[in-house]
């Protein structure tokens, strides 16, 4: 009778700790999805680090040390609605 009560427990122990080891907090599918939420997070951080290259650059174009006419140009006709006085504008 005891031996029956220790295999049961035994039993028990193992079954508990196989689905703690798959389905808990640190178990493999907990592991899996923690893994693909890094590929996800890593493809969000490279298209930011993408954006804020393309923000410094529009920044250092504008600044006093650098000015690029063209982009002042653009900026001044999407910013300020500003047209040359030979250009037609068909809406």
């Amino acid at each position: 009778m005891g031996l029956l009560i220790y295999f049961a427990v035994a039993f028990g122990l193992g079954v508990y700790f196989t689905f703690a080891a798959v389905q808990g907090d640190y178990g493999l599918f907990r592991r899996a999805e923690i893994q693909a939420e890094t590929v996800e997070l890593r493809a969000q951080l490279d298209r930011l680090n993408m954006r804020v290259a393309e923000m410094e650059n529009l920044t250092r174009r504008l600044s006093d040390t650098f000015l690029d006419i063209d982009l002042l140009d653009q900026q001044a006709r999407d910013v300020l609605g500003l047209l040359r006085s030979d250009e037609i504008v068909i809406r």
